[in-house]
């Protein structure tokens, strides 16, 4: 197939996906172009199935330019010159080019820069699940590119998508300064419930939300993880399903270094390497103590990055209200830690520059010597009790 079936394929396709885009969309994609200038050149990066795709389709048909989409994943590109490819597109008078999962494009890094340096007054999108995957070419890219990094959904989006009631973002933390931006009456507390469940990806809307939540976990450790390490076993791709089992269970996340390296004949080394891998693709998230600069740590705990990765795993409640809490801040860019002292609280969170104990818990949770407790199973905040619903709303 020549250059000019595969554009005329790419061009149907493109079609065909902007004709679908639901009527409505996540809040970050539409309120992003209401906040922000979409820059000429820019990378999109976040877990698989956040939304990306439908980001780029969305501003290629809101810009009015003739931009072209593609998935570099697709087996008509795979063989190809991406830069060859491109260049041609561009003398056909396209206006710029959208590249989705660019990591796959043969020497993606160089060719994006080059395509950029060849080509200043064309419009240069990308894509790409795995910021790791990203980073290797970031030395290249950073100055020319703008990285804009997507979160899972927040409840204020899961909450439009189902009602179509827009509320505003809040800061948890100064309540007193702000309205409570929503009535916790039966239909929103019911909506969290499910929010919990299945609200932090927009694919929820297609349906069967856990096989398709699988299939990510299955795609994420497969081909993300495999592509950063091409030299991985399958006793390596055992351990890590393994910690993800522990993790979605344990009452204590955890992980028990000499036992996992004894049990699965590993080195620690080795373990150390696929947490990085894990944490760094999106998978899981490690708390670390403050000013635990150690490249080497499994951290105080290791979270699910989605917390509804709990749900459908059938995972522990309690563990799963503390990775909600913790995706929550690290979604509003509050940097968090886990406490060392738990007879005070279960994070530390800096905001504002102070630095903030918070305790996380059922609608009972006491404060034990915490700034904040953050309870599941409340409708309204009092004083320094913020329900976990509220927390949601920050992003």
């Amino acid at each position: 197939m020549n250059y000019d079936e595969i554009l005329d394929t790419f061009e149907k396709n493109m079609a065909r996906k902007i004709n679908s885009i639901p009527q409505r969309l996540r809040l970050f994609t539409t309120e992003f172009s209401e906040s922000n200038s979409i820059p000429n050149d820019m990378i999109v990066t976040g877990l698989r199935g956040v939304g990306k795709s439908t980001f780029l389709l969305y501003h290629i048909k809101q810009s009015g330019k003739k931009i072209l989409y593609f998935s570099a994943d697709n087996p008509l590109i795979a063989v190809e010159d991406i830069y060859m490819f491109v260049s041609k597109v561009f003398m056909k008078g396209y206006d710029g080019v959208a590249i989705d999962e660019v990591h796959y494009a043969k020497d993606w890094s160089k060719n994006l820069k080059a395509l950029y340096d060849d080509f200043p007054d064309r419009i240069i999108w990308a894509s790409d699940s795995s910021s790791l995957i990203l980073r290797k070419g970031l030395a290249d890219l950073s100055r020319r590119f703008v990285f804009i990094s997507m979160p899972i959904m927040s409840f204020r989006e899961f909450i439009y998508l189902e009602t179509s009631k827009i509320f505003n973002k809040i800061d948890p933390f100064n309540l007193s300064n702000t309205s409570i931006c929503a009535n916790p009456d039966a239909e929103l507390m019911s909506l969290f419930e499910n929010y919990k469940k299945f609200g932090t990806r927009p694919f929820y809307q297609n349906g069967n939300f856990e096989e398709r939540s699988l299939a990510v976990l299955d795609k994420v450790i497969h081909s993300d993880i495999t592509y950063f390490l091409p030299t991985i076993t399958e006793n390596n791709l055992r351990i890590m399903n393994a910690v993800i089992g522990l993790l979605s269970q344990a009452a204590i996340p955890r992980i028990q270094l000499r036992s996992l390296c004894k049990d699965w004949s590993v080195s620690a080394e080795k373990v150390y390497q696929l947490l990085y891998v894990m944490e760094n693709v999106g998978l899981i998230s490690i708390a670390r103590y403050p000013n635990d600069m150690k490249a080497m740590s499994v951290g105080a705990k290791i979270l699910f990055a989605d917390p509804n990765l709990y749900y459908v795993l059938k995972g522990n409640q309690g563990t799963q209200r503390e990775a909600f809490v913790m995706a929550c801040l690290r979604e509003m860019k509050l940097p968090v830690y886990a406490s060392k002292d738990e007879t005070s609280g279960d994070f530390i969170v800096e905001n504002s520059g102070k630095r903030l104990t918070i305790e996380v818990g059922g609608k009972n949770k006491v404060f034990k010597h915490s700034d904040f407790v953050v309870r599941d199973n409340t409708d309204y905040p009092s004083a320094n009790v913020i329900p976990l619903w509220l927390l949601a709303m920050g992003w």
